[in-house]
């Protein structure tokens, strides 16, 4: 089965003016970053004491996102990664694509009392390439498509000449070692995680020029899929887009924060040129994931917009008679969000959208008023499901009539 990541970027080098694809990822790697808290707060508590889910808990979570196929890319550790790709094999018919964090700078290094990941940003590495692909290390040439062929490498940069070159002497050696191994990666760039590295009025420029100028000496077999970057408003996105448009840009979900920042921050990296969005704590937070990332599914098809899919969250939660996080006019709301892995460091404020009217002839009203879209022609349950062959339409209606099964709603 052709994944749908594949898909979508053939596309998109194909018309990138005009093509309307959009590639979501459940950034599930965050045991890498978090220890034992990666998981996320369990719901159930023991004598008022806070615990956190555990890895079995975690790793559940993954198998039914897998199984929704509402995302096109699941990014997970090397550890986790084996067991669904090489032990449970979940993916040989899925249109998901396997991905594992392949790099571990030290500013994602997050230990409750640790002060590690508040240091200027070292080089590290746990993850083999070959544990990635075939899960011992030295994989031989036919195994090295067994597993996950896709990583996530990641540098941060912090204006300061020593540390960036020692940084991409680092991501040259890794670019090396990939393309001699046939690993695709995607490459992340984290803001400095130090203060006062750059101006806070010119570091979305900072990270612009810093994208180009490290790009222009990789030729086209040694480049990223795509990248992961803050999004620091439209102006910064339009001009790194236009600067490649076969440089395909992606955004960072960054911390938890209202459902509305979620859908808003997909929402606007779309409409700026964005083509890809990665979100892990946005989803790992949500009340119930499976319809959080139904959401912005439908959000980043075009299909949705951010207020309305805020409204019809909360309906999903009340029919499941699940307690949402906060109360509807709060959950609407935008506020600042942190988009470093440590949560202090780097902020951005997204501009507030112009509250939705309903009209007569407006688009939400049209969309309310439509009648229900027909069963997709290849949605059918009995084996794999060939979404390259459906219409948008008939996508939507595939993804809705998977969710509904899912949460026992039909």
């Amino acid at each position: 089965m052709q994944k749908s990541l594949d898909r979508k970027l053939d596309a998109i080098h194909a018309d990138p003016a005009g093509c309307r694809e959009f590639i979501l990822a459940d950034a599930k790697d965050a045991d890498m970053a978090f220890g034992v808290g990666a998981p996320g707060h369990s719901p159930e508590r023991y004598d008022g004491e806070l615990r956190f889910k555990t890895l079995a808990d975690y790793r559940e979570q993954i198998r039914q996102i897998i199984r929704s196929e509402f995302v096109d890319i699941m990014l997970m550790s090397t550890s986790t990664s084996e067991q669904m790709t090489l032990v449970e094999r979940l993916f040989e018919n899925s249109p998901v694509t396997p991905a594992a964090r392949a790099n571990d700078t030290t500013d994602i290094h997050i230990l409750r009392g640790g002060r590690i990941h508040a240091a200027p940003s070292h080089p590290f590495r746990t993850a083999s390439l070959d544990h990635i692909q075939c899960g011992e290390l030295d994989c031989s040439p036919e195994d090295r498509s067994r597993g996950a062929n896709l990583g996530l490498y990641s540098i941060t940069f912090n204006n300061d000449p020593e540390r960036d070159r020692i940084a991409l002497e680092h991501f040259k050696a890794f670019r090396e070692e990939a393309e001699r191994k046939g690993f695709r990666y995607f490459l992340e760039i984290f803001d400095p995680n130090v203060p006062d590295a750059v101006r806070p009025e010119t570091l979305g420029a900072f990270i612009n020029d810093a994208i180009a100028r490290t790009l222009a000496g990789v030729a086209q077999a040694g480049r990223p899929l795509f990248l992961k970057i803050v999004y620091h408003g439209p102006r910064a996105l339009e001009e790194l887009v236009r600067y490649d448009p076969h440089l395909v840009v992606g955004i960072l979900g960054g911390s938890a924060g209202t459902t509305r920042d979620a859908f808003q921050l997909l929402h606007d990296a779309r409409k700026y040129g964005g083509r890809v969005a990665l979100f892990g704590r946005k989803i790992n937070n949500a009340e119930n994931q499976l319809a959080f990332v139904q959401f912005l599914r439908l959000i980043a098809d075009g299909q949705l917009e951010p207020e309305e899919a805020v409204r019809a969250y909360h309906s999903v939660l009340k029919r499941l008679q699940i307690p949402s996080a906060r109360p509807l006019d709060v959950d609407l709301q935008i506020t600042d969000g942190s988009m470093s892995y440590g949560g202090s460091t780097t902020t951005i404020s997204l501009p507030r959208a112009e509250p939705s009217k309903p009209a007569t002839g407006s688009q939400s009203a049209a969309r309310r008023n439509e009648p229900p879209l027909q069963p997709a022609a290849g949605a059918s349950t009995r084996g794999p499901v060939d979404l390259a062959k459906m219409s948008s339409e008939e996508r939507l209606q595939y993804h809705r009539d998977r969710l509904n099964r899912m949460l026992g709603e039909g």
